[in-house]
């Protein structure tokens, strides 16, 4: 009896992984492994943070040209890419480890907004993205959300609390 209880049990914990695995894999939307935070204030008042955090800290700021595969350069600018677009990007750069960090604000109500670490690309060609959960194992992913939250997010939130 006890040996069925422990095969049963096996059962539902492989079932239950097989699960998760397949559901990460297939997750919806356009960031779907971004990391996302939630501030208690309106998404005008957040981005105006954020641009006064980069505006004082400018070895934070992507002012470079970047390269795309076919030869060309880009700025990365900040902002919505339209009227119709959801997230309002922004742009870091990490110098001393030649990386662009790509994060997002998006109203959730009137009066929270979310701010997401949804990418990195390693060095100024573009293609070389890779998402922020991008390993299955969370422990893989700790050490570049710690990061960022060292960085950047904990900045941001002591502007916030300033205000």
């Amino acid at each position: 009896m006890q040996n069925r209880i422990i095969k049963l049990a096996s059962f539902f914990i492989i079932i239950s992984l097989i699960l998760y695995v397949f559901g990460w894999n297939f997750a919806p939307g356009s960031y779907p492994r971004a990391e996302i935070y939630e501030f208690d204030i309106p998404e005008e008042t957040l981005i105006k943070i954020i641009e006064d955090f980069k505006r004082d800290n400018p070895e934070l700021s992507l002012t470079k040209e970047i390269y795309i595969p076919n030869g060309g350069k880009v700025i990365l600018k900040d902002g919505k890419r339209n009227e119709k677009e959801f997230w309002y990007s922004f742009y870091f750069y990490y110098p001393d480890k030649n990386q662009i960090i790509k994060t997002w604000t998006r109203p959730n109500t009137k009066s929270t907004t979310y701010f997401a670490f949804a990418g990195i690309n390693n060095g100024l060609t573009l293609g070389n993205w890779r998402n922020v959960n991008e390993s299955i194992f969370w422990w893989k992913n700790t050490p570049v959300k710690k990061e960022f939250e060292e960085r950047i997010l904990n900045r941001i939130k002591e502007k916030v609390n300033e205000k």
